[in-house]
């Protein structure tokens, strides 16, 4: 059996390699994103293991004929055309949960930089040797409502380690959770309510067609003015153009965001035009965000980070134990963490 894993380094190597010892298969590594011209070179891969910048589309599902699984190592799986894959009798394997302390934590990294104004202090001092406070006050969080949109395992995180801080918790989710929420001083409101009435919003929220643009031109009017706004989930939970224009008429005072509605483009944006490759973000829309997501990160009261929230070294070795568990239990006829689609 040929496995073949895109978007490796050598650590990654070195683990899977560990890992699938003994199994008999052929492993290929290549440090690059999935694409059709890669997959000339593979075209006799039966797994294929990619991380979240790999679109596995029609096309290159088409491409590799002998293909029986594909095993993405992230929760999400919007970036493979799951429907097609399954039509064809290719199985399809996520990693449920991994990192879920981890994002929540770098969630109150965002917030506690931002309530602190942390980063125009050190840009401050370093580059001009400026000890002027006049611009740099904060704010505490104990007493502040924080408002967690999703609570499932990192949500749920994000609760408790807001409690810590003394921070009031309003929470909104399809599905709640009404025993945790009693267990932790916690209020289940709809959406518009949590908007109103927090003073910091965090998203945790699976990326679906349902919560495409969550947070969008018509609710963001609502939300409590001078409030920040987080998001270490999905870029596309944020209609762009709304958020530029909250920033703009400071109904928010700040934003971070580890993540950006398109950000997959513009991580091959330089490669997709030397190679002359087209790619869905290259309308009008497409490059009216993309001009966006340049505005927000030279922001001056924005931070943005390159989608890092769940990059801690015991979140990447439970995605690699689950990915290689993934691909053993497929081996054995005993698939496990697939994907389901509605």
């Amino acid at each position: 059996m040929k496995i073949v894993f895109f978007e490796t380094n050598d650590s990654d190597k070195e683990y899977l390699k560990k890992g699938l010892t003994g199994s008999g298969a052929v492993l290929s590594f290549i440090p690059e994103i999935l694409t059709l011209d890669s997959c000339k070179d593979v075209a006799d891969a039966e797994i294929i293991s990619v991380f979240v910048n790999s679109l596995v589309t029609k096309e290159i599902i088409d491409a590799l004929p002998q293909l029986k699984l594909i095993t993405t190592r992230s929760t999400g799986f919007d970036h493979i055309d799951v429907a097609y894959a399954k039509s064809k009798g290719i199985v399809v394997s996520a990693v449920p949960a991994y990192g879920s302390r981890t994002v929540a934590e770098f969630a109150f990294t965002l917030i506690l930089a931002l309530s602190r104004k942390l980063i125009p202090s050190y840009s401050g001092l370093r580059m001009n040797n400026s000890f002027d406070m006049s611009s740099l006050e904060g704010f505490d969080l104990a007493g502040k409502t924080i408002g967690v949109v999703g609570t499932g395992k990192i949500g749920k995180n994000a609760i408790r380690i807001a409690r810590g801080f003394d921070m009031n918790v309003l929470a909104y989710d399809m599905f709640p959770d009404q025993a945790f929420a009693q267990q932790n001083s916690v209020t289940y409101v709809d959406l518009a309510e949590l908007l109103a009435k927090s003073d910091i919003v965090t998203l945790h929220a699976p990326y679906t067609k349902v919560t495409h643009h969550l947070i969008n031109k018509q609710n963001v009017k609502s939300m409590k003015k001078g409030a920040l706004l987080v998001n270490t989930a999905r870029g596309e939970l944020i209609e762009t153009d709304a958020l530029v224009w909250a920033l703009n008429e400071g109904i928010i005072a700040g934003a971070g965001l580890d993540v950006l509605e398109g950000e997959r483009y513009m991580k091959n944006e330089m490669k997709n035009l030397a190679n002359d490759i087209v790619e869905p973000m290259e309308d009008a829309q497409g490059m009216k965000i993309i001009a966006e997501n340049e505005a927000l990160i030279h922001h001056p009261r924005v931070i943005v980070t390159p989608h890092v929230a769940f990059f801690s070294k015991e979140a990447k070795e439970e995605i690699l134990k689950t990915t290689v568990e993934n691909i053993a239990g497929f081996s054995k006829g005993a698939a496990t963490n697939l994907v389901q689609i509605s």
